[in-house]
């Protein structure tokens, strides 16, 4: 059975690196993305509670609808032809490779 890959619209909101919050036990909390998953996001988060240190450890999964957006992180633009350029050789690369003894 393959796996959903999608990425559904209150998912595509939400990017590695941005600075959101949430809330867990009745408390509010600021903390960055480290991962997303398919409906939900790994956040890293720092907190003075004992408790919730020791319950969390600096991080949680939360689904993305309860997620709140602070600040987004920096997205670098992709130019798709460089892409394409840079993954292929070019023919001048080749022919100095075997020149070269």
């Amino acid at each position: 059975m393959a796996k959903n890959t999608e990425v559904s619209e209150a998912q595509s909101k939400f990017h590695v690196g941005d600075e959101v919050s949430f809330k867990i036990e009745k408390q509010t909390f600021n903390g960055y993305i480290d991962k997303s998953y398919t409906n939900s996001f790994l956040i890293t988060f720092e907190s003075n509670d004992p408790e919730i240190i020791d319950k969390y450890h600096k991080k949680v999964v939360i689904n993305n609808r309860h997620l709140k957006m602070i600040k987004a992180a920096p997205q670098p633009e992709v130019d798709d032809d460089e892409d394409e350029d840079e993954s292929k050789p070019s023919k001048n690369s080749k022919s100095k490779k075997s020149n070269k003894k």
